[in-house]
């Protein structure tokens, strides 16, 4: 707070038997919170700059990834994703025929591991479920006699990569 200091007028004389005048001392300006540095509602605005921030992000990944794939994505990340022929899978459901199960952690895993029980003899990009669903990306991938699976990780409506999988000897 500052304080302002003046000068008083030099005293005049006053007829006898009259009141001084009373002057009213100057208003105190009323003090601002500490750490506001001078600007009312510091805080405020870095918290709406975060938020702001935030929303941003999450506009872009709905923009590009979808809602539910972005948030998913992040909060359970595909494991299979940068998986080739030649890799490994960890154990997966348990299907036959034309069966199809949904899977929430699949896995690469080394194919020395005790855990690896499928193959990947390979690996088909830009499908459609539709696609994914008939297999016949699969087929030049699968000798004949062995047992094949197909794993896919499709947004519906849009394409994704499909894994050409045999059971491991």
């Amino acid at each position: 707070m500052s304080e302002q200091v003046a000068s008083s007028p030099a005293p005049q004389a006053e007829p006898a038997g009259q009141p001084e005048p009373v002057t009213p001392a100057p208003a105190a300006a009323p003090e601002e919170p500490e750490g506001s540095k001078g600007s009312k509602g510091g805080g405020a605005k870095k918290a709406l700059g975060i938020i702001g921030a935030i929303v941003a992000f999450l506009v872009i990944a709905v923009l590009k990834f979808g809602a539910a794939s972005a948030i998913g994505n992040f909060l359970n990340p595909d494991e299979t994703a940068e998986a080739k022929a030649g890799d490994c899978i960890a154990e997966l459901p348990e299907v036959t025929g034309t069966e199809e199960q949904s899977v929430n952690d699949a896995k690469v895993v080394g194919c020395t591991s005790t855990e690896a029980a499928y193959n990947v003899v390979g690996r088909v990009e830009n499908q459609t479920e539709a696609q994914a669903k008939e297999g016949k990306a699969c087929e030049q991938y699968i000798k004949e006699g062995d047992d094949a699976y197909l794993f896919y990780n499709i947004a519906p409506g849009g394409k994704g990569y499909l894994l050409c999988l045999t059971k491991k000897a």
